[in-house]
């Protein structure tokens, strides 16, 4: 896993309020929401490299 960094981050208060809510609504933390959705924007507009996918030892080359 990979380790994780501190940042200061200065918000709009209904911002926050909304990001409150979304986040009560999936039971997460606001910390993880901002998260998600900064990783999902990032994702979308491909900017996001994705790590390779570890293999289960499920798929069709095992049967």
């Amino acid at each position: 896993m990979t380790a994780k960094k501190s940042y200061p981050l200065r918000i709009n208060a209904d911002v926050l309020a909304a990001l409150q809510r979304w986040a009560d609504d999936e039971l997460r933390s606001v910390n993880a929401q901002i998260e998600y959705v900064l990783r999902d924007a990032l994702r979308k507009a491909g900017r996001l490299e994705q790590p390779p996918r570890e293999s289960t030892g499920k798929g069709h080359d095992d049967e």
